[in-house]
């Protein structure tokens, strides 16, 4: 197996802070700005698989922090009664 290179020319430039470290929106703003270096075509196959692994992971994150916000979400009924939100009442 190949050493590990010490430079990465073209991996995600925004900060690779842990997921707890960040929100939601810095998240998902860092998983764009790896798709949109991953479409651009100019990624070594390396960096491309290093960028993935990240954006699989920004993505897990992502998706754990709305289905959380979900389960926060209440809605009043007619009886002025906190109900869980349920997307198919909509």
């Amino acid at each position: 197996m190949p050493a590990p290179k010490t430079e990465k020319s073209a991996a995600p430039t925004s900060s690779s802070k842990p997921e707890s470290e960040q929100s939601y929106e810095q998240a998902f703003s860092e998983l764009e700005q790896i798709v949109a270096q991953m479409e651009s075509g100019q990624m070594s196959l390396e960096d491309s698989l290093t960028a993935y692994k990240r954006g699989n992971t920004l993505l897990e994150f992502c998706q754990k922090s709305l289905a959380d916000v979900e389960q926060q979400v209440k809605i009043l009924n007619e009886r002025q009664q906190l109900m869980p939100f349920n997307a198919e009442n909509e």
